[in-house]
């Protein structure tokens, strides 16, 4: 019913269709087929309100990371965190959890140090500074007023 060439041009044509849709979904997933782009760091924080899985990580407003994961460990939040391998964290960096602009969405932010020992793969951030939480501010103002 369809001739060879017919043939030809349709797997052709399926084959460069499945590439394109490896290469998209890798550039848009932002996904490494060989190897890693970014090592892995955690740091504790007594809260993290407003923090989700995926928001950024920041250095001086520069992205050099996501949030991967957050985790409850003893009481405290556990967050995980992947940074470009190219960005190096010295072990005396502070974490914060700070939120762009007055309502906008929560984002790690890191201040580095002046140390000269980096935070390897799977390392954690020691110094952390938590989440101010808005309502626990006027709520403690209002008291305050009160009494």
């Amino acid at each position: 019913m369809f001739d060879r060439k017919t043939e030809m041009s349709v797997g052709v044509f399926v084959a460069i269709g499945i590439v394109a849709l490896i290469y998209l979904a890798v550039t848009l997933g932002n996904v490494s087929l060989i190897g890693s782009n970014y090592y892995s760091v955690s740091a504790l924080f007594d809260s993290i309100t407003g923090l989700k899985k995926g928001a950024t990580v920041e250095i001086a407003g520069v992205v050099v990371g996501k949030v991967k994961g957050i985790s409850l460990d003893d009481d405290m939040a556990l967050v995980d965190m992947k940074i470009l391998k190219e960005i190096k964290v010295t072990d005396d960096t502070i974490a914060s959890v700070r939120t762009k602009g007055v309502i906008g969405e929560k984002f790690i932010r890191l201040s580095p140090g002046g140390a000269d020992d980096y935070i390897e793969d799977g390392g954690s951030i020691d110094e952390t500074e938590s989440s101010i939480s808005l309502e626990e501010l006027v709520s403690k103002y209002v008291f305050e007023k009160e009494g």
